[in-house]
């Protein structure tokens, strides 16, 4: 850890893993519920639970780019964050936040508009928190060495702020009320997080395999452009059942098969930057998780978001369970796995210690990555059954449910699974710190 202040990231970092063992606890309970349709029903209705669900991953994985642009940030610019004071202030009322607005969904108090349903004075907190971290994060990287990653997670934090702007506009038209909604739920995910996840990816790489960074620069620019081009009027895939005007049927449609361009991109950035470094990075994991992260981002949020992206194909398969497989599966492949990344290299220096717990953290990854893998099979499978039974056989919703209950239990037990990988994921990170000795370092020690 070169600056004192990169110390911060470790209470971000902590803070989101806390909200990461909630997020996928309260998952494993709401899948129960397809199951068992009466579990818990009585005490936490399943609207609750999956608004804790998505809530609490969309809060925690801010909190991982908070931590992100803490640890990253002060090595970009070559000097240490404006305000540590801040950026703990910041942390305490985003913490304070998640935790009242959990509290208050158990309670039913949520304004009901989905991913947006905090109250409105926790909408007002976060804007009070984008605005702290903005101010530092800015005057850091304006007082300090000017680069590419930086400039670029910069523009990408800035798009989080002003795209969140529009949670506070709630007309009474629904259709004007969707395609405003979807200025942040897409923009945020499509559009300026990619950014994010870009800029940080490029910041391992660089750190990983010691190749130039005007190379990976040049790798930056190329994926940002090609996000912000894709992104911005891939909204349109979102307008088609709204009551938008029919045009949005194809611009929708061109845009949002673009979309696949800069995950691609990214897979082929990566795995060059690693293949030209050839360089054996200590930790392995972090290694690992990145590219694992591009592989994962490309399927999920490419390949999965292009099979029912058309309008003549989402026409049948939206809001059916191919919309979960995909969704699943994107977050995880994009950001999970970004954040699970940033965290596994930073932690070594955070806590002082040479990479460790390598084999466990690793382990965690394949467990992890197998079981969000299958979920997506099994939900994709489902899906195809339900548009076959519903939207073209013309079976009632409940008539349909039923006869998915068997992927409802496969997608139980892999989300069993991600709950297990999830905390021996913690373990290794927050556990003994023990340093695992190379099988041949005996052998290799010279004779006296």
């Amino acid at each position: 850890m070169k600056y004192p202040t990169q110390r911060v990231a470790f209470y971000y970092f902590t803070g989101a893993m806390i909200l990461f063992a909630l997020q996928v606890t309260v998952g494993v309970v709401a899948g129960t519920v397809y199951v068992f349709p009466n579990f818990l029903a009585d005490i936490i209705p399943f609207n609750i639970l999956r608004m804790i669900h998505t809530n609490a991953l969309i809060v925690w994985l801010l909190m991982g780019f908070f931590g992100c642009a803490y640890y990253l940030v002060p090595e970009e610019a070559e000097r240490d964050i404006e305000s540590p004071m801040l950026a703990y202030i910041q942390l305490g009322l985003l913490m304070f936040g998640a935790v009242a607005a959990v509290i208050g969904y158990l309670f039913g108090i949520h304004e009901g508009r989905e991913f947006l349903e905090q109250p409105l004075w926790i909408k007002g907190a976060i804007v009070v928190v984008a605005l702290i971290f903005l101010y530092n994060i800015s005057m850091t990287i304006l007082r300090g060495r000017k680069t590419a990653i930086g400039n670029v997670l910069l523009l990408g934090m800035w798009g989080i702020a002003v795209f969140w702007l529009f949670a506070f506009y709630n007309p009474v038209n629904i259709a004007l009320d969707k395609v405003y909604w979807w200025y942040v739920v897409h923009l945020w995910v499509e559009g300026v997080w990619e950014l994010v996840m870009a800029s940080v990816l490029a910041f391992l790489m660089i750190k990983m395999t010691g190749v130039d960074r005007e190379v990976i620069e040049k790798w930056l620019y190329a994926i940002v452009g090609l996000a912000l081009f894709s992104g911005l009027l891939g909204t349109g895939h979102h307008y088609y059942w709204i009551g938008a005007p029919g045009y949005w049927q194809w611009i929708g449609s061109i845009f949002s098969t673009f979309e696949v361009a800069p995950f691609f991109a990214m897979v082929i950035f990566a795995f060059t930057m690693v293949w030209k470094g050839r360089r054996d990075h200590p930790n392995r994991a972090a290694m690992l998780w990145s590219l694992g992260c591009t592989v994962g981002a490309f399927f999920g949020a490419g390949v999965w978001g292009f099979m029912h992206t058309l309008s003549f194909i989402n026409y049948y398969s939206h809001g059916t369970q191919v919309t979960a497989a995909h969704g699943h599966l994107a977050f995880f492949g994009a950001y999970v796995m970004l954040n699970l990344a940033m965290i596994s290299y930073a932690m070594p220096y955070l806590r002082n210690r040479k990479p460790y717990n390598q084999i466990l953290n690793m382990w965690s990854f394949w467990l992890m990555t197998s079981g969000m893998a299958f979920m997506t099979f099994v939900l994709t499978f489902a899906g195809v059954v339900q548009v076959h039974l519903q939207r073209v056989l013309g079976m009632t919703y409940m008539e349909v449910q039923d006869q998915l209950v068997l992927f409802y239990w496969m997608r139980l037990g892999t989300g069993a699974v991600v709950v297990i990988s999830a905390l021996m994921f913690l373990y290794s990170i927050y556990g003994p710190a023990r340093q695992e000795r190379p099988a041949r370092q005996v052998a290799l020690q010279p004779a006296e």
